[in-house]
C-alpha cells in the first residue's frame, strides 16, 4: 500500500476510534449528558464498538493498525515493513488528536456545564477557579475522558498491567491469520478484535483503564493540555509514560511470541 493509503487510513480510522471511545467516556462522565453514570459496562462496550468502527473504515485502506503496539507487533512478525512504521505511528497520533478534539466539540456544552459546576470544581456559581497549572492536581476532573489513569498509583504494577493487556490484544490480532488458508479473517477480524478489546476491558481494565494503545492515551492527553477548558486541572504528565511504554513493550513481546510459538 502507498504512503498516502497509510496516512489516510490510519488518520481517519484512529480519529473515529478516539471519537467514539472518548465519546463514551464523555457520555458517562459529564453532567447534562443523557448517559451520565452509565458505568463500566457502557465504557467497555463503547470502546469495543469504537475499535470495530475504526478498523472497518480503515481495514481496506491501511490495514487498520490504529495502534503503535499493533504496528510494532506486525513489524516484528514480518507483516509490516519497518520503513513504514514511522508513517503509521505519526498518522495514528495525528488521528488520535483529531478524534479528541471532535469529542470536545461534540460535548462542548456538557464540558462547560461540568467544569463550572460548584460540586465539581468547588467554586461559586458563575465564578471560574483560578487554576495554577504548576500546582494543579495530577489528574483534572475531565482527564479521564481523554486519557487513562491508575486506581492505585504503583509504577511497576501499572506498567505490568499495560504490558500484559497489550500482549493479549496484539497476540489475538496476529493469530487471526492462522486459519486453514493461511489468510487473515478480513472484515470479520475487526469484529474479533473488537470483542477482544471488550474482554480486555472487562477483565484487565480495572487497574489502569486499559490504554493498550500509546496514541489512544498520548494524543488525547496532549489535546487536554491544549484545549481551553475552564478549571480543567492537570494532565498528569508524571504518569503519561506508562500507557506509552507499556503497550509498546507489550506489542513487541507479542510479536516475538508469535514468531516463536506460531510462525
Amino acid at each position: 500500500m502507498s504512503s498516502s493509503d497509510i496516512f489516510i487510513g490510519e488518520t481517519i480510522g484512529t480519529a473515529v476510534l478516539i471519537l467514539l471511545g472518548g465519546g463514551v467516556c464523555a457520555a458517562v462522565t459529564l453532567k447534562r449528558s443523557k448517559a451520565q453514570n452509565a458505568g463500566w459496562l457502557a465504557i467497555t462496550f463503547g470502546w469495543g464498538f469504537a475499535v470495530l468502527t475504526g478498523a472497518y473504515l480503515a481495514g481496506g485502506v491501511s490495514g487498520a493498525h490504529l495502534n503503535p503496539a499493533v504496528t510494532i507487533g506486525l513489524a516484528i512478525e514480518g507483516g509490516t515493513k519497518w520503513s513504514d512504521v514511522p508513517l503509521y505511528l505519526g498518522s495514528q497520533l495525528f488521528g488520535a488528536m483529531i478524534g479528541a478534539v471532535l469529542v470536545w466539540l461534540t460535548y462542548y456544552g456538557q464540558f462547560r456545564a461540568h467544569l463550572t459546576d460548584p460540586e465539581i470544581v468547588g467554586t461559586q456559581p458563575g465564578e471560574e477557579a483560578m487554576v495554577d497549572q504548576a500546582s494543579a492536581p495530577k489528574a483534572g476532573p475531565v482527564l479521564g475522558i481523554f486519557s487513562t489513569g491508575p486506581e492505585i498509583r504503583h509504577a511497576v504494577q501499572n506498567l505490568a498491567t499495560e504490558i500484559i493487556a497489550t500482549v493479549v490484544l496484539v497476540l489475538a490480532i496476529l493469530t487471526q491469520g492462522l486459519n486453514n488458508d493461511g489468510n487473515g479473517l478480513g472484515t470479520l477480524g475487526a469484529m474479533v478484535t473488537a470483542l477482544v478489546v471488550v474482554g480486555i476491558g472487562l477483565s484487565l481494565g480495572g487497574p489502569t483503564g486499559y490504554a493498550i494503545n500509546p496514541v489512544r492515551d498520548l494524543g488525547p492527553r496532549i489535546v487536554h493540555a491544549l484545549l481551553p477548558l475552564p478549571n480543567k486541572g492537570g494532565s498528569d504528565w508524571g504518569y503519561a509514560w506508562i500507557p506509552v511504554v507499556g503497550p509498546l513493550v507489550g506489542g513487541a513481546i507479542a510479536g516475538g511470541l508469535y514468531n516463536v510459538a506460531f510462525a
